[in-house]
């Protein structure tokens, strides 16, 4: 007997073939997911060549996803910390 355990073994009430399925579906996603950001980040050294400012880009990216209401709390926010400390 192999000390292995097959793949399709039910251990524990776990399925080995299931669980095997779920591992590997993650795995593909995390290698496309390496390949997106490699890829976002070309992206922001192709902008830093025609003189953007990355690290600015990535503010306005942030600020772009959030809603609305949140995005005016944090101005107002910011602009209460600045005033406070004198910036």
């Amino acid at each position: 007997m192999s000390d292995k355990t097959d793949a399709t073994t039910t251990v524990g009430g776990v399925s080995g073939e299931r669980l095997k399925s779920y591992i590997e579906r993650i795995e593909r996603l995390e290698e496309e997911k390496n390949g997106i950001a490699d890829d976002i980040t070309d992206i922001y050294t192709e902008s830093k060549g025609f003189g953007f400012e990355p690290k600015i880009i990535r503010q306005i990216v942030r600020l772009r996803k959030m809603e609305a209401d949140a995005r005016a709390e944090a101005d107002a926010l910011l602009e209460t910390y600045r005033a406070a400390v004198g910036v």
